[in-house]
């Protein structure tokens, strides 16, 4: 029985929200905060009507340390779920420092003001919540998350050691817009136009964005898609982890509409993300245009299809080269029937409710600052297969990349 605080009242936060008032011998006390007050009340909403818990609402400031470590004091959480923008990581784990509470969050820190996809910000902290007997667990969501977990299940119970691991990330969705993401678009948006890196023979090579390429069809008959070889922040905490591990990759798939829709509005400045002056005030392009398109959260009634997000793994067994496959498939309308998201909110807000879970239950213990795969993976993967991300198993490559 533990009290619980979440930031942030977006799709993946509503998710988790919901999951964790449907067990509530583990999460006693469910608080959610976010800067727009009446999106939490909207999510209190819901999940009363859906499961008869009320959560404590509060409107919150997670840029001011002061204002968050006050909030802390007051609901005196065992543990701060943080959902929020990336760009608040730093400010929200200096409030757990300050008020003793345990921190997790699913998406690692990024400066405003560049594009930077690194863990390094939040691993220097592991000195200060080691000392101070505290643990921060870094992304507990799909991917980065999920994968992670994935990844060393295989290593523990199918394969001796990882040589090449390639994380591959479909959604067979369709919301039927001209043009929208499915999950916060100023950060979608910036991890796609990124430069590419991915990890080959003990150091990073750096590539254009989205330059390779190449048809992949999905089991499940989730569809035929291109795939795209992109940065994900997961790689690089899994190749200091995964010891031996001689490539690893990250492939996404998006529609060529998607993709012409962003070379437009990257051509015509739209996709920037320093300020440019406007009617005698500053504006960021990106956030403007995060301000016209669908929020996420509303897609949710509209899409259709589904996800499949796995790793393909080839590795030693028995002194032999051996590939598996490991994934799971989840489809959008069964889970907004079931928590009013669709499945790219889902497949972020589930494992970040295990990984609570993980945390409250004390199946995942440290001091210290820890990334998903340093975990031991059974009782997550357990919990997948429990609270609606089943996992399966193909004995073989899915694709040849």
């Amino acid at each position: 029985m533990s009290k619980i605080l979440v930031i942030g009242a977006g799709g993946v936060g509503s998710v988790a929200v919901h999951k964790m008032a449907m067990n509530p011998d583990i999460f006693s006390h469910i608080s959610l905060a976010s800067r727009t007050k009446s999106k939490c009340d909207a999510i209190a909403a819901s999940v009363k009507e859906r499961t008869g818990v009320v959560i404590d609402t509060y409107g919150l400031d997670a840029d001011d340390v002061a204002a968050t470590t006050a909030l802390l004091n007051q609901i005196k959480p065992s543990l701060v779920v943080n959902l929020a923008l990336p760009y608040q990581d730093l400010n929200i784990m200096d409030a757990c420092l300050a008020a003793g509470v345990h921190y997790m969050d699913t998406a690692n820190y990024e400066p405003l003001d560049v594009a930077k996809f690194e863990y390094h910000w939040q691993w220097a902290y592991q000195d200060r919540y080691k000392d101070a007997g505290l643990m921060a667990l870094l992304g507990s969501g799909f991917d980065p998350g999920v994968t992670s977990v994935f990844a060393m299940w295989l290593k523990k119970h199918k394969l001796k050691t990882i040589r090449q691991l390639d994380i591959l990330d479909c959604n067979g969705g369709d919301h039927g817009q001209h043009f929208a993401t499915n999950f916060n678009p100023e950060i979608n948006i910036r991890e796609v136009t990124a430069e590419c890196r991915h990890f080959e023979n003990g150091s990073f090579v750096e590539t254009p964005p989205l330059s390779l390429h190449q048809s992949f069809t999905c089991p499940d008959e989730v569809g035929t898609y291109e795939i795209y070889r992109m940065y994900h922040e997961e790689l690089e905490s899994l190749a200091i982890n995964i010891k031996g591990l001689k490539r690893i990759r990250f492939f996404m798939t998006f529609s060529e509409n998607y993709l012409t829709h962003l070379r437009v509005l990257e051509n015509v400045g739209m996709t920037r993300i320093d300020e440019v002056e406007f009617n005698g005030q500053k504006i960021v392009p990106l956030q403007f245009l995060k301000a016209l398109l669908p929020d996420p959260a509303s897609l949710g009634p509209r899409t259709k299809g589904k996800t499949w997000i796995g790793c393909q793994v080839t590795g030693l067994k028995d002194g032999k080269q051996k590939t598996v496959t490991i994934y799971n498939t989840c489809d959008h309308q069964a889970c907004y029937q079931e928590v009013q998201s669709q499945a790219i909110s889902y497949t972020t807000g589930v494992p970040a409710f295990i990984g609570a879970k993980m945390i409250l239950e004390k199946k995942w213990t440290g001091d210290g600052v820890f990334n998903m795969e340093q975990m031991d993976p059974d009782p997550f993967m357990d919990d997948l297969q429990k609270y609606g991300l089943p996992w399966k198993i193909i004995e073989g490559p899915v694709v040849q990349l």
